[in-house]
């Protein structure tokens, strides 16, 4: 586990300390706190305005997540979809699924975030909480939309009239199960044969997965009252902003066959189907993997990698990304472009590194002696050590930011 934070930092600006003072006797008064619990909330409180904001608006999200020794306590996949789905099974318009959907999200935020700051969750259950709260809101989300779209055009049917679904793949830190506190998401709407739903209504498969697409991307990140899920970015899909929203299996497959750029590999690399049929979603990726990872050692990769690689420096450079725990030099994406290129060069002939995880594919390289020991060890040590520092940036406020203070 990772070393532990210390019991109260220091120092703290003025303006938190009071909220924190304040917050402390107003949880004292209105609800009935555990005392041992209200002997050891500084700490995460101090580290998280995002916590004290919250917290003083649903005392209630917290005090829910104690456990009898009013500890914050973990939660396991099986619990947490329990949870997920009987707060769906009641939605009954959009307005309220999307209630749900951010109260949910806000109760797990807080739990992750207390769980974190206080020392008791380590950097790989940080992770894998944040992802699996990001893929149940996108996969609950789907399944209540696409049932209500149904009813006003029946099942979409493929050209035999097989049942068809969307799927979502994930891509980036969330189709790795790596994703950050606050990170934007980004997805590829997809589905496997064109043809034409089956109610009262007809309409195309390519329509009826339009709108479903942007029925949930609005689900995920409009602006109410309660906030959002999250920003949903779409760019990474075939032909960008340009192309549409959603494309049959074919489709993708002859885009990426006859335009796929090197990018798109990099990119591709950590996709994983997310929400809707998981055997189409598993199909789809089959069919992607000859662009992905190539069998034969493509030594004009490496050409494309250094002009890649040179891209993201020059941006960079651009943006002033210097106190940059993600862009700047020596920061995350480098860490994850050394393992990547590896992949990209190797993966088509080792289906070893064929693999979403970064540490997963460090630990390849290392069994594989393809870089030494020492240096795989420094770089999982310094990526987990910038990924806490991450974390703790975005907890501070809850916005994405990557920028040392």
């Amino acid at each position: 586990m990772d070393k532990p934070l210390p019991e109260s930092p220091a120092p703290l600006p003025s303006q938190l300390q009071q909220e924190v003072r304040d917050l402390l006797a107003d949880l004292d008064e209105q609800l009935a706190w555990p005392d041992t619990f209200l002997a050891s909330t500084p700490a995460p409180f101090a580290f998280s305005h995002y916590l004290v904001q919250t917290v003083r608006q649903h005392p209630e999200y917290l005090l829910e997540a104690l456990d009898p020794e009013g500890r914050v306590a973990a939660c396991d996949d099986a619990a947490f979809e329990r949870i997920l789905r009987a707060r769906l099974e009641g939605v009954t318009d959009d307005a309220e699924l999307r209630h749900v959907l951010r109260e949910i999200r806000h109760r797990e935020m807080i739990r992750v975030a207390w769980r974190d700051l206080s020392g008791q969750a380590d950097l790989d259950e940080v992770m894998h909480d944040l992802s699996r709260l990001a893929r149940s809101l996108i996969e609950g989300g789907l399944q209540w939309l696409d049932r209500h779209l149904q009813e006003r055009y029946g099942q979409p049917r493929g050209p035999e009239g097989e049942a068809q679904s969307m799927v979502v793949l994930g891509l980036g830190k969330l189709g790795g199960s790596e994703l950050n506190f606050s990170s934007d998401i980004d997805l590829i709407f997809a589905f496997e044969e064109a043809g034409e739903t089956d109610g009262q209504r007809v309409i195309e498969n390519q329509a009826f997965f339009q709108r479903l697409g942007r029925q949930l991307i609005a689900a995920l990140s409009d602006v109410t009252a309660d906030g959002f899920c999250y920003r949903v970015d779409m760019r990474l899909r075939p032909f960008g902003d340009s192309g549409p929203l959603v494309m049959h299996f074919d489709a993708m497959e002859d885009y990426y066959q006859a335009h796929g750029r090197e990018w798109e590999r990099y990119a591709l690399i950590k996709a994983s189907p997310l929400a809707g049929d998981p055997e189409a979603g598993a199909r789809l990726m089959r069919r992607l993997r000859p662009f992905i990872y190539r069998r034969y050692l493509d030594y004009g990769t490496l050409a494309n990698l250094r002009e890649l690689k040179q891209m993201i420096n020059d941006e960079s450079a651009r943006r002033g990304r210097f106190e940059d725990v993600k862009h700047g030099e020596g920061g995350i994406r480098e860490i994850e472009f050394i393992a990547q290129s590896f992949q990209l060069i190797r993966g088509g002939r080792d289906q070893a590194l064929q693999r979403r995880d970064l540490l997963g594919v460090m630990g390849v390289l290392r069994d594989r002696e393809l870089l030494p020991g020492y240096a795989v060890e420094q770089l999982e040590c310094s990526y987990r050590f910038l990924r806490r520092v991450e974390n703790r940036l975005q907890m501070l406020n809850d916005q994405q930011t990557h920028r040392l203070p």
